[in-house]
């Protein structure tokens, strides 16, 4: 591949100085390169457009860390290129390489010396409208306002499956099953695999645990009223962005999105090792 694009994360990487060195370096070994900044969603004059993108990019790098990953990955869904992590914060799942290897690493995918694998999304949408928004690590219904647990009935494929009394429940993908999911008790997954989690959030019910749900399952949560006011509010989260409010009654659809993430590997060390050092990190 010749043709890339950077996305930065301009906060990890001051003043663009690592981004202007690979953009030089690809330019400097015969390829494409242009760089676009990406920061959040709260901010939306410093995020790129996707009609930067030329049609002909064949691979994404994005610097920052996994969070900036995540984000940039579900602006371009769509477009399903490649992307590769350069990591610039703490050690993340999703981003392979360091500021110290990355210029060897563009010589691999230069010549063409990598696999890429596919990653799951999910994709969210209020009962009734068409509209969606993807999640590639995961969507969060949670509570909005005052300290009240959320009353939240879930169903599955249509049938009935239980009411949660929670701060929130998680529907991760196996790539988000290490974020919030992890944090809240759910179980890890290869992030390779197919699947949906649910995991409630600080749940006052005793038979509460993680499910695991098929890919092709949909999961519809309801708004259930806890008290004679039915003013409770519920919030939606993408991937830790794109807010959308819940009031007692509405329901939210949740299933798998209809692209996939392309993941750039150069690297023969499997998702078991990277968890054993994150793992290590924080014992």
């Amino acid at each position: 591949m010749k043709n890339f694009i950077i996305i930065t994360n301009a906060y990890k990487d001051q003043e663009l100085v690592l981004t202007k060195k690979i953009i030089s370096y690809i330019r400097s070994h015969g390829g494409r390169a242009e760089g676009l900044l990406c920061n959040t969603d709260h901010e939306p004059a410093h995020t790129f457009d996707t009609g930067q993108i030329p049609e002909d990019t064949e691979c994404i790098l994005v610097l920052g860390g996994d969070g900036t990953l995540i984000r940039a990955a579900t602006r371009v869904e769509k477009l399903q290129i490649p992307l590769i992590g350069v990591n610039l914060g703490t050690l993340g799942y999703l981003c392979e390489l360091e500021a110290g290897t990355v210029f060897p690493a563009i010589d691999r995918l230069m010549g063409d010396d990598f696999v890429v694998e596919e990653r799951m999304m999910l994709s969210g949408h209020r009962a009734g409208e068409t509209a969606a928004k993807a999640a590639l690590n995961d969507i969060v219904i949670h509570r909005y306002g005052e300290l009240l647990i959320l009353s939240l009935h879930v169903y599955v494929n249509g049938e009935f499956l239980n009411t949660y009394h929670a701060d929130g429940i998680i529907i991760a993908t196996p790539t988000g099953s290490t974020g919030y999911n992890m944090s809240a008790g759910g179980p890890i997954v290869d992030p390779k695999a197919k699947m949906m989690l649910l995991t409630p959030v600080n749940a006052h019910n005793l038979n509460s645990k993680s499910i695991v749900f098929g890919a092709d399952d949909v999961i519809e949560i309801e708004i259930g009223s806890r008290r004679s006011q039915e003013d409770e509010t519920a919030i939606v989260s993408f991937d830790g962005d794109a807010f959308t409010k819940l009031g007692v009654g509405s329901r939210f659809v949740i299933s798998q999105a209809s692209h996939v993430t392309h993941i750039c590997k150069l690297s023969n060390k499997s998702f078991l090792e990277l968890l054993r050092k994150k793992m290590e990190n924080y014992t």
